[in-house]
């Protein structure tokens, strides 16, 4: 599967450049023009890699950098520093906020394809392994518990589940919700992508944000909360 990079950099011309390249060697390229708008797109869907120019209004690479490694979901993603700030100083500032490479303009585009492999290769994210599947023994496990308490759920067994509102009030998108009551139908992720329209990529983004809002860890753990907790109709 290939890498999604994100491209950041305020100089349109260099940013289509770049693009132009690396989409010819192979990468699925996303562009923003400057940290904010990276940061939503980080946010939405995490790329596998990012190439940020250091020099841009508002935010700097050096800022939108350390907001990332300060954010666990993203303390790991790679990143190249790709700018027309060449001198020692600029190179150890940037070493220093966190990045994986650094690259002065003008550059080799050669250099930077061999960069990117090479990085890809030392960091594999969880957006390339996107369709990798949990260990079976534990897959199987965890629906049979989320079936046995489907069970409880039925009709003929309603009060056998005493629902309480959650300890703290919990707001969910309309998609979040979506991908709730599947979960707790039973679905797994690659189930749910197809129900929705979406890619298992971006199902696992919402997993992930319903287990960070919920406190749970587990799908079973996740069912049982929103069950006891009125969460689902």
């Amino acid at each position: 599967m290939s890498a999604n990079i994100l491209l950041v950099d305020d100089e349109p011309r260099l940013r289509e450049a770049v693009q132009a390249y690396l989409e010819d060697s192979g990468f699925n390229i996303q562009v923003a023009s400057n940290a904010r708008e990276a940061w939503q797109f980080i946010e939405q869907a995490t790329p596998d890699l990012v190439i940020s120019d250091i020099m841009m209004p508002q935010v700097s690479g050096y800022e939108f950098l350390k907001q990332m490694r300060s954010d666990e979901r993203f303390a790991n993603l790679p990143v190249i520093f790709l700018t027309a700030r060449g001198m020692t100083s600029d190179r150890i500032a940037g070493y220093q906020a966190g990045c994986d490479a650094y690259l002065p303009k003008p550059f080799d585009p050669d250099e930077l394809v061999a960069i990117i492999e090479n990085l890809l290769r030392r960091n594999p994210q969880p957006a390339m392994v996107a369709n990798a599947t949990p260990e079976i023994n534990d897959l199987a496990g965890q629906l049979a518990e989320i079936k046995a308490l489907l069970k409880q759920k039925t009709p003929e067994n309603q009060s056998s589940i005493v629902t309480t509102p959650p300890p703290i009030k919990i707001e969910f998108t309309p998609r979040e919700q979506s991908v709730l009551e599947l979960v707790v139908e039973g679905l797994m992720n690659k189930e749910i992508a197809r129900r929705l329209g979406t890619t298992i990529r971006n199902v696992e983004k919402y997993v992930s944000r319903l287990f960070s809002k919920t406190g749970t860890s587990s799908r079973t753990e996740l069912v049982r909360y929103a069950l006891q907790h009125g969460l689902v109709t």
